[in-house]
């Protein structure tokens, strides 16, 4: 059975909490305020296109598409 990918969010999250940078410091890197990072660690908020993108920079993130792994046809 395949897994289901993780959600964008899902990545986002673990990727800022493995960059070992501080929700202060991100805030200095990318302008977005500490309580809306804060909000969207914890799931209670979402952020813009571009908080994604001044993430994504300062994490030094990029967007990687894979094909999807389809079940074999018969089950």
């Amino acid at each position: 059975m395949a897994r289901k990918p993780a959600k964008l969010s899902d990545q986002l999250r673990q990727a800022i909490n493995t960059s070992g940078k501080t929700r202060y410091r991100l805030w200095q890197e990318t302008g977005i305020a500490q309580a809306v990072l804060s909000k969207f660690m914890h799931g209670k908020g979402g952020l813009s296109t571009d908080g994604w993108d001044k993430l994504a920079k300062a994490l030094r993130l990029k967007l990687v598409a894979r094909e999807q792994q389809t079940a074999p046809k018969g089950r």
